[in-house]
């Protein structure tokens, strides 16, 4: 399989190039990001998915560690809440280490026309890092919900307010770094918003 998505990486390469020197940004933009997504999913993912996980449990069990709510067995990438005569055993998984967020996220930075090479380096850094913090959040409030009004609500917690606290958080980070960033730099005749000009 190696060869054949080494071969449409190439190709990948071939149309992002011709959609650069015939100025089509859209397209550009559109299959660079999708195209870039799907090579990390194949090629980075299988790599970083358990350091991402273990990662994960660890902080989240220093807040569990700190508040008593919660233990980590960050080595299983797994958290334990035990609340009265309730235990609940959550485990980190794929979807729950943030490692499709982050990839998105990079995938869509580095092909978006508005930011020069040095600052994609440093909003990458700071968008993944966001987006591990938020994560985490997120986990934290599942185990906050369940040690408090018991196993019951852990669908609730997991699938309705604890996603809507990370996709809030995820479209705030969106908006910082694609929507501000374009506004603040766009450019109509010979006004411009950006202070660099």
């Amino acid at each position: 399989m190696t060869w054949i998505t080494i071969m449409f990486a190439i190709i990948w390469v071939y149309v992002i190039t011709v959609c650069k020197r015939s100025n089509l940004f859209f397209w550009e933009f559109v299959l660079g990001s999708v195209g870039l997504f799907v090579f990390m999913l194949i090629w980075l993912e299988p790599v970083v998915v358990a350091p991402l996980q273990k990662s994960v449990a660890a902080v989240a069990g220093v807040i569990g560690s700190l508040t008593g709510i919660f233990d980590s067995f960050f080595q299983n990438g797994m958290l334990f809440i035990q609340h009265g005569g309730d235990s609940l055993s959550l485990y980190i998984d794929f979807e729950c280490s943030g490692v499709i967020e982050m990839m998105a996220f990079l995938a869509l930075l580095w092909f978006f026309p508005v930011y020069k090479f040095h600052e994609r380096i440093i909003v990458s850094l700071l968008g993944i890092a966001a987006i591990f913090v938020t994560n985490v959040l997120r986990i934290v409030l599942i185990c906050v919900l369940v040690y408090i009004f018991g196993e019951g609500i852990y669908f609730y917690a997991h699938t309705v307010y604890a996603r809507i606290f990370f996709y809030f958080c995820t479209i705030l980070l969106y908006f910082l770094v694609f929507t501000k960033s374009h506004i603040i730099r766009q450019k109509v005749g010979a006004f411009s918003y950006d202070i660099n000009d």
